[in-house]
């Protein structure tokens, strides 16, 4: 832990939603300078939420902010609501981009471009770091872990970007809504769950994910999970250039994430709210 603490500018954000608390919270610490991995670690695991970000400058002379990504247990070195939460932040708190329109984040996967979309702040999806179909034995463990037949799922592949997870696909969003998953048979794997809504819904797909193990067993809304899927569903023919996903609804949020591929990026967006302001001695 850091020996002497001092305030530090502090924001705690709500990402993916158009309302206040119907999102994913992100708490932002927006001076991190001086503090090491294990104070950010042991914040981050205090804070009981599903990311913890600290921002510092850049190292690369291209990013405008670096940005360092904890969860309760672990460093991440990208994911998606802290992305958009920390831009939304560091904008709000003054932040000016180098280059017009675009805001470029430093985080461990390398520079992720920001821009503005309306309302919204979309990310440009970073390229997937690992893909490809399951093995058998995974498909079993993971049709186990979600209560479904095997046949059940329709495909199931490798979504890496960051954190380690897996993406299945469901018949319908109605399925996808009525998991009740064994959280215990999911040993170590991070899922991802997706099914497509009937025409008229409101939202072209349902989506869940759950990290056994963290402090939240299942995610509101994940931006990094639906940069994955986007690029796998759009690259199999499933999902059209342009869509939208809801995900939270079993717990009571709105989280409404706006997908759309444009000039060979596939670029992922949402609304931000803050929430809390002030400092955090650290």
């Amino acid at each position: 832990m850091n020996p002497n603490p001092r305030p530090r500018p502090f924001h705690q954000v709500d990402v993916f939603a158009g309302l206040a608390y119907r999102g994913n919270p992100l708490a932002v610490v927006l001076d991190a300078q001086g503090l090491d991995a294990a104070t950010m670690q042991h914040f981050a695991n205090w804070t009981n939420l599903s990311e913890t970000t600290f921002l510092l400058p850049p190292r690369d002379p291209r990013a405008d902010y670096r940005v360092r990504i904890f969860t309760g247990s672990e460093e991440f070195p990208f994911a998606g609501h802290p992305t958009l939460g920390s831009a939304h932040t560091w904008l709000e708190s003054g932040g000016v981009p180098k280059s017009d329109g675009c805001v470029v984040q430093e985080c461990a996967a390398g520079l992720v471009r920001i821009k503005r979309d309306g309302g919204r702040l979309a990310f440009a999806a970073p390229p997937l770091t690992r893909s490809g179909p399951v093995e058998e034995s995974v498909r079993r463990q993971l049709a186990a872990a979600l209560r479904v037949a095997p046949g059940d799922i329709v495909d199931a592949c490798w979504l890496v970007n960051g954190p380690e997870r897996i993406g299945v696909l469901l018949e319908s969003a109605g399925q996808v809504l009525a998991l009740e998953p064994d959280h215990a048979a999911m040993g170590d794997l991070k899922i991802g769950v997706i099914g497509p809504h009937a025409p008229g819904a409101g939202a072209d797909f349902e989506v869940r994910t759950f990290l056994p193990g963290d402090a939240m067993a299942e995610d509101p809304v994940t931006g990094s999970f639906n940069a994955g899927a986007a690029q796998w569903l759009m690259g199999t023919g499933r999902a059209p250039e342009q869509y939208v996903a809801s995900q939270g609804t079993v717990l009571g949020r709105a989280g409404r994430i706006h997908v759309s591929a444009e000039g060979g990026d596939i670029w992922v967006g949402g609304e931000s709210t803050t929430c809390i302001q002030g400092t955090v001695l650290l």
